[in-house]
């Protein structure tokens, strides 16, 4: 679900707008392994991207492989994406870029303003809104699509058309790495189906909703109370009342996993970390941005691999 004022990704004040013309290029790493500062120095022939989180940033990379420039203005992957700060130096990098990749569904609206404000010309991929992903009725979108495979091979196609028009000499050769890309995704969809069919209906519980597209393409049933993770993820208090739900499910036997988001943490979802350790029960950690050392496709088959180790204890 779409995080709280308090909880999404801050944009930059007026005051420090003001600071723009005074600054560098930013030292956060891209997707492909380029920094900030690489791409403000590349040769023209290369097509500047930015992407929000390295998330993006590492697809890109792959599709556009030697002919991009790619700056993810989230790649710490101790840093909580809902509370970052952007800042003058992502405004000047962002002001440059040639295609702009956002996540969209209010996880990083700080991307829409900025380019508003910098009047860029950049074509701009919402992932959100390319993989057709809407709130549930009643409910609240869940706007992680990146833990949705079918959702990042659209977005994989999208990458490769917008570079496509950005370098019209190399379309075909994005729309083949998107082609070679998107194949790598599919024996992750066929773990899920396994899962699917050796665990369907099998409860699972979380602190925040990160998991979910890729929980429930593996059959699995949230359990947790939503007020929950919804409090979690908005960085609001549980109420005691919602707590002794959520860790019931753990004395209960009721999930046969817990799976977390390791980039967020607090009293209460430690309780509940602790309470699956005292029960036995698995817990499965996730993560919003990449971890060192890992590409996309490594770090969705972790994840995948992870959960299928989990529901076989």
């Amino acid at each position: 679900m779409p995080s709280s004022p308090s909880r999404s990704l801050a944009l930059i004040t007026g005051a420090s707008l003001a600071l723009l013309a005074g600054c560098g290029s930013s030292s956060d790493s891209g997707g492909d392994g380029s920094s900030a500062s690489d791409s403000a120095s590349s040769s023209t022939s290369r097509i500047s991207v930015v992407a929000s989180t390295n998330v993006y940033g590492d697809i890109v990379g792959q599709i556009g492989a030697g002919k991009v420039d790619v700056t993810s203005l989230i790649s710490d992957p101790g840093q909580d994406p809902h509370s970052y700060e952007a800042n003058t130096q992502n405004q000047l990098i962002l002001s440059k870029a040639k295609l702009v990749i956002e996540n969209g569904g209010g996880y990083d609206d700080f991307i829409d303003r900025m380019l508003k404000s910098s009047n860029s010309s950049a074509e701009v991929i919402n992932a959100v809104k390319v993989s057709g992903k809407t709130a549930p009725k009643g409910g609240e979108l869940n706007e992680h699509v990146w833990y949705d495979f079918p959702a990042v091979a659209k977005i994989a196609d999208s990458i490769a058309d917008a570079l496509g028009k950005a370098d019209p000499d190399n379309a075909a050769t994005f729309t083949k790495n998107a082609e070679t890309f998107k194949s790598k995704l599919t024996p992750l969809e066929t773990k899920e189906a396994q899962l699917k069919k050796e665990h369907s209906g099998g409860g699972i519980a979380i602190t925040e909703p990160v998991p979910l597209y890729m929980t429930e393409a593996s059959g699995l049933v949230n359990k947790t109370p939503e007020e929950f993770s919804a409090a979690v993820e908005e960085g609001s208090d549980v109420s005691p009342k919602v707590l002794q739900e959520t860790l019931a499910l753990f004395t209960g036997k009721q999930v046969k996993a817990l799976v977390y988001n390791a980039q967020t943490s607090g009293p209460q979802t430690e309780k509940v970390e602790s309470a699956a350790k005292s029960a036995g029960i698995p817990a499965v950690p996730v993560t919003e941005t990449l971890p060192k050392g890992k590409d996309y496709l490594g770090w969705m088959t972790s994840n995948v691999d992870a959960l299928a180790n989990a529901l076989a204890k």
